[in-house]
């Protein structure tokens, strides 16, 4: 059999290693490999180097499996960053987004993400930044609106006539 050639590798090895990371059980089956090959007498640094990732992670892997076999293989919960805004102040961003900026102090007509960021500031003294309310908006299922131009609610006769005599 003659070896596989691809041309462009690096990208075809960067959307490979993303598809290990897409599930939970690949990513298991990753680190199943990586301890099968430091048991086969890889070193740390090489199956790191194969594998695509950090030398300190396939150490951490062989450890977890020294200490609990099988199991120290399978993913943990991760908890990541605490959330910064309480329960209850989230059902405030919700409350409040249903109305609009002006009805709550603002200037504007539609929220914005340096507009939420504000307002979250202004009564929780808190600060999160633009893009960080814009992921608010995301997880509270609120579908930003961008205003439309003026163009659009200019004179519908001056509108008409204008594309009737674009066409020449």
């Amino acid at each position: 059999m003659r070896p596989l050639k691809i041309t462009d590798s690096e990208n075809i090895v960067l959307g490979l290693q993303d598809e290990i990371r897409r599930s939970e059980e690949s990513r298991y089956d990753h680190r199943l490999h990586g301890v099968l090959l430091v048991a086969q007498g890889m070193t740390c640094s090489e199956v790191a180097r194969l594998l695509g990732d950090a030398r300190r992670s396939v150490q951490y892997w062989v450890h977890r499996f020294e200490e609990r076999g099988l199991a120290g293989l399978v993913e943990e919960d991760r908890s990541g960053r605490p959330r910064r805004l309480s329960e209850k102040q989230w059902e405030e961003v919700n409350a409040v987004l249903r109305r609009t900026p002006r009805e709550v102090g603002l200037t504007g007509t539609l929220w914005d993400g340096k507009t939420l960021s504000t307002w979250i500031e202004q009564h929780f003294d808190l600060h999160l930044g633009v893009r960080q309310c814009q992921r608010l908006f995301r997880r509270l299922r609120f579908r930003l609106r961008k205003p439309r131009s003026l163009i659009a609610h200019g004179d519908p006769e001056i509108q008409q006539a204008h594309k009737k005599n674009s066409g020449d």
